[in-house]
């Protein structure tokens, strides 16, 4: 059973999460709070595995809330949902250690999906805004976030993870990246598990930073 913890501030949405969710078979709802006070407390008294963040929110905003809980609870996965205008946040929250953002118009299935993979691992990262992957990570290379990674590890890898490395880098999903090297997507996804275990980064946004940094994102390899 997956734990989820929601927190919007707008209660209809809210409250429409929380029942949807409630349906799904392997996911209990926690709690459905409005504030990141209340996330802090929550986790404290529930310790969900999974918080489904709202950006924006009164008194602590997602950002904070994100970084509090990231430095007291490192398991506990976060995707942030947000909308297009939201960059600065978003860049500050995969910086404190969100698994992903998802826009709040994906589809109920889109949402349940991406509860799973974050909670399996995963990072979550929604399709349709790509673009703005690329402009955050190329953001958060030239930033101090410096993303190290040990030589020997690097030698180890092979062409077919490269490849994967070059387009993670670029905000493709597993979907997308299966269907450019005409590989299945479990075999993207064991080949990423086994990468980010190889340079010992904690996940595909770390892996997505360090591609950029390298200059390895978006690099043709034969």
């Amino acid at each position: 059973m997956i734990k989820v913890l929601i927190a919007d501030d707008q209660e209809l949405f809210r409250q429409s999460l929380r029942i949807i969710l409630s349906s799904e078979k392997d996911f209990e709802v926690t709690e459905a709070v409005s504030t990141g006070v209340e996330v802090v407390r929550s986790v404290r008294a529930n310790r969900p595995d999974v918080i489904l963040m709202d950006i924006r929110m009164p008194e602590m905003d997602g950002v904070v809330c994100t970084q509090i809980i990231k430095e007291n609870y490192p398991d506990i996965k976060i995707i942030i949902l947000t909308t297009f205008d939201d960059d600065e946040y978003i860049f500050n929250a995969l910086k404190f250690g969100a698994s992903g953002y998802l826009l709040k118009g994906v589809s109920m299935q889109e949402l349940s999906d991406a509860i799973r993979k974050v909670y399996e691992g995963t990072a979550m990262i929604n399709g349709d805004v790509a673009s703005k992957v690329v402009r955050l990570f190329s953001k958060m290379a030239q930033s101090n976030i410096a993303i190290s990674v040990e030589e020997h590890d690097v030698q180890d890898l092979k062409d077919t993870e490269w490849k994967i490395i070059a387009l993670v880098g670029t905000g493709l999903s597993n979907k997308e990246i299966s269907a450019k090297l005409s590989l299945s997507e479990g075999t993207v996804r064991n080949a990423l598990s086994t990468v980010l275990q190889k340079l010992q980064l904690r996940d595909r946004t770390q892996l997505a930073i360090w591609a950029v940094q390298t200059g390895a994102a978006g690099r043709e390899f034969d």
